[in-house]
């Protein structure tokens, strides 16, 4: 049985944790090519809310993990393959925001004072600045990839349980599945490319998927007028 409650709750985390990540996106400093540093760099040293910038996005990711939390419970399931797949979904969630706290620790605090300290340095010190500020950008490539592929692997996981108990609307399950695909795409592409072009076609396509799976998440669990037992969608 679905818990309509804890489907609520999840759903308005999901969406709200969602539009809160896109709105702290779009005040990222982004004018500059990503992977062209000199020029980055500069950007980013004349962003005056880079620390809320990526809190927000921080915050953001807590809401949507804490979302996916409140849907293992609400699913309910406690015997067979698909408990199974919800605690492993629900591990990897974990796994998935610890990873992003560092990845934010990394890009949102000690990015930002490399490039400062790169941007304030005397001519005769850029240099070691500029490579410490590149060994920075490097670990954040690494550590954004292996988030990536663990919300990613997240997604899957949980679309899977969404499928296979069928205690809500299958075809969100697969809409889940194919975002969290489309975030093991972007960590291979991070991984390999850094912040390339070639990374901005999966980027969408995850924002689009998840923007279309919660908001059906939202609409269903706030039509449910009582608990679901059998398939549905």
């Amino acid at each position: 049985m679905t818990d309509r409650k804890t489907l609520r709750l999840s759903a308005a985390l999901l969406v709200v944790g969602f539009v809160l990540s896109l709105v702290a996106g779009f005040f990222h400093p982004s004018r500059e090519n990503p992977n062209n540093h000199s020029a980055v760099f500069a950007e980013y040293a004349n962003s005056g809310g880079w620390t809320a910038i990526h809190l927000g996005q921080f915050a953001g990711m807590l809401l949507l993990i804490a979302g996916l939390l409140a849907l293992y419970f609400a699913l309910d399931v406690h015997a067979g393959t698909a408990a199974w797949l919800g605690r492993f979904a629900a591990v990897s969630a974990g796994v998935t925001l610890a990873l992003y706290g560092v990845l934010q620790a990394v890009d949102g605090v000690a990015l930002k004072q490399a490039v400062d300290a790169w941007a304030s340095a005397p001519e005769a010190e850029k240099p070691a600045r500029f490579a410490a500020a590149e060994a920075i950008r490097w670990l954040e490539w690494g550590t954004r990839s292996y988030q990536s592929f663990m919300f990613g692997l997240t997604l899957v996981l949980f679309g899977s349980v969404v499928v296979w108990t069928a205690r809500t609307s299958r075809p969100i399950g697969y809409l889940m599945g194919l975002s969290g695909l489309a975030y093991v795409v972007q960590g291979w592409v991070l991984g390999s490319a850094g912040f390339s072009a070639t990374n901005a076609i999966p980027q969408l396509a995850g924002y689009l998927l998840i923007l279309a799976w919660t908001i059906w998440l939202l609409i269903i669990s706030l039509r449910m007028s009582e608990p679901v037992g059998s398939p549905a969608g």
